[in-house]
């Protein structure tokens, strides 16, 4: 191969010998300059071992970071269709950290004394993590620092949610709660659902419900921008089930609204496995093996025909069984109940009568002047009363 490229040099060898001399100065200089460059970049570039790579990295850092989470999950067509919507806009750095799991009803739930885990995930124009906690979990740990590269977004919306959040099913509410969080970490904040009603809701009401918010969305990003977006509350917005036959926003204020929970006991060799998951499963055997190890006796394990659950039968050192534990089964599900509360301005109420009802919702520890002047007389009774 040397014989070959020296033919096909046609320069005479003088010349050659110069170009080779002047090649080699430069290629020492630009190896001394990108030394010295990468010395003095060093601090700020380093990684540590526990620091992760944020994937989609060459962002155009002038756009503000929109971080988007939910409570339904990364695949859940809300989100999707939401995260779809603000790369179209082109405004913005939109980053997704949500649950890899349905957590509608997590409440204000955090992982403690356990590993959560934490995969990249692809979305087209967006910077996405999926992770195996709760829609706390999710926020919290992408305000961090640890999973992102940025200190803090400009805003974190949290949805769309199937299913409304009003009254008081804001404080089961994922989605609710993923908003809460980043308020109390000092970042503004969104939650929005849609009043999914089964046998006549469909996926695409999500895409409407994108549609019509999004001019929301884009004057709270520009209203916190500017410095007069409210920081003292978080904005819950409820979307009517059918989102562009809405009547307009309207400010509403949180009702008393709930549903009922029921619990119905249901058969371990029949239902159980049909309402259980394989890790809810796997938890009742190992809840079950832990206390007879801790009783010093054996465990045997019965597997029940037709389903995916185990019974875990306690066995004593005799080895006769323990009959003085039993193991029951039970499934809840909310039951809707009727309100009889005609205030309009009520957010179940505008959301019944056809409008995208914006709830402020705070986290300062704010008693009404009934409350407390009652629960006052209560504590002074309770103290002093019988003396």
């Amino acid at each position: 191969m040397t014989t070959s490229a020296v033919k096909k040099n046609i320069l005479p060898p003088g010349v050659v010998s110069n170009l080779q001399e002047v090649l080699l100065s430069r290629k020492e200089g630009e190896d001394e300059q990108s030394k010295r460059d990468d010395e003095s970049a060093e601090p700020s570039s380093s990684t540590s071992p526990n620091e992760s790579v944020e994937p989609n990295s060459d962002k155009d850092d002038s756009k503000p970071v929109i971080l988007v989470t939910n409570s339904d999950g990364i695949e859940s067509p809300g989100l999707t269709y939401l995260v779809e919507a603000l790369i179209r806009e082109g405004l913005y750095n939109v980053h997704v950290c949500a649950p890899q799991s349905d957590k509608s009803v997590s409440g204000h739930s955090v992982t403690i004394r356990e590993t959560v885990a934490v995969t990249s995930v692809e979305i087209n124009g967006a910077t996405a993590y999926e992770v195996s906690g709760t829609p706390v979990d999710c926020v919290s740990l992408a305000l961090s620092g640890a999973l992102f590269s940025w200190a803090k977004p400009l805003l974190v919306i949290s949805g769309i949610n199937r299913g409304s959040s009003c009254g008081h099913h804001m404080f089961y509410s994922g989605v609710v709660a993923a908003s809460r969080e980043s308020l109390m970490n000092g970042v503004p904040s969104l939650s929005i659902s849609l009043n999914w009603k089964k046998d006549e809701s469909q996926d695409i009401d999500f895409k409407d419900a994108v549609n019509v918010c999004l001019p929301l969305i884009n004057a709270a990003i520009r209203d916190i921008e500017k410095g007069v977006f409210p920081t003292s509350c978080l904005l819950n917005i409820e979307v009517p089930t059918s989102p562009l036959k809405n009547k307009g926003f309207k400010l509403t204020k949180q009702s008393l609204w709930r549903s009922t929970l029921s619990w119905q006991a249901v058969s371990a060799n029949r239902s159980a496995g049909r309402f259980m998951s394989s890790q809810q499963s796997l938890g009742l055997q190992l809840a079950q093996l832990s206390r007879d190890a801790s009783a010093a006796g054996a465990a045997r394990r019965l597997v029940t025909q037709r389903k995916n659950i185990e019974v875990v039968e306690s066995v004593g050192v005799a080895g006769k069984p323990d009959f003085n534990r039993t193991v029951k089964y039970f499934r809840s599900e909310f039951v809707d109940k009727e309100l009889e509360d005609l205030d309009e301005d009520l957010d179940f109420r505008a959301l019944e009568n056809g409008f995208i009802a914006v709830t402020p919702l705070s986290i300062t520890p704010l008693v009404e002047t009934e409350a407390r002047s009652a629960a006052s007389e209560w504590i002074l009774y309770a103290l002093h009363g019988e003396q």
